[in-house]
């Protein structure tokens, strides 16, 4: 048991660089008391003891603004990264060395008494305000874009983005942890497929028009196209 604590504050030294001291961690981390709190949370409900395990997880909700309740599977090595918001449903399972930013939700859709919440694999990573619903699988090293709604199970290693999530395919350099400003962006990408076809058009339109002797007036939105073109190539870098 004292091991698994101790791992457990290494956690947060290894994916938080803000934590400083164990005394700073043990006192200043809710998304580390919550996964204590869950731990004995869910013993009590392992073993039938529900009601208490429902009210020890309802404190632990008012007093780190993080909800789990007690019936969810969690591995070694996760971590909550300021927490406020999350919510984790029963029948959630979470593999090992997962990592939650803030407003993260695991929800279900469906009354039915039965799996309804997703499953993550190992090292998946979900961003700020993400939310996956339904029982769903997570495969490993996924990541998951900050206010990305998930609704379909997700293969290992890929990234996903937009509401609702779309994998996408990363042409830059690996994206750590950390960098969800980094992210691949598919409406961006339409954008500029789009940009690209009209600039294929124009040039046919242009070819004809000197042919015919015709002569084309000025575009008014050649400038605004432009500005357009160039905030694009910005937020690729």
């Amino acid at each position: 048991m004292f091991e698994i604590l101790k791992e457990d504050i290494r956690t947060v030294f290894a994916k938080d660089p803000a934590a400083r001291s164990t005394l700073e961690v043990l006192t200043c981390y809710p998304g580390l008391h919550a996964l204590w709190l869950h731990r004995l949370a869910h013993f009590l409900w392992q073993h039938k003891l529900r009601l208490l395990a429902r009210f020890l997880s309802h404190l632990s909700r008012f007093f780190t603004g993080i909800e789990i309740h007690p019936g969810a599977i969690i591995g070694r090595r996760f971590f909550i990264d300021h927490g406020a918001g999350v919510v984790i449903g029963e029948t959630s399972e979470i593999g090992d060395d997962v990592l939650l930013y803030q407003g993260v939700v695991l929800g279900g859709t469906t009354t039915e008494k039965k799996k309804r919440h997703p499953t993550l694999g190992n090292n998946v990573v979900l961003g700020a305000g993400a939310i996956a619903l339904g029982p769903i699988t997570i495969g490993d090293n996924a990541r998951i874009g900050s206010g990305s709604v998930v609704i379909k199970a997700v293969p290992a290693g890929v990234t996903v983005v937009g509401v609702p999530g779309r994998s996408v395919e990363d042409r830059h350099k690996p994206i750590l942890e950390l960098d969800h400003g980094k992210l691949p962006d598919p409406i961006a990408e339409a954008i500029r497929l789009v940009l690209r076809e009209q600039d294929k058009l124009e040039e046919r339109l242009n070819q004809l028009e000197k042919q015919c002797g015709v002569r084309a007036p000025g575009d008014k939105l050649e400038k605004q196209r432009k500005q357009m073109e160039q905030e694009l190539a910005e937020k690729e870098e």
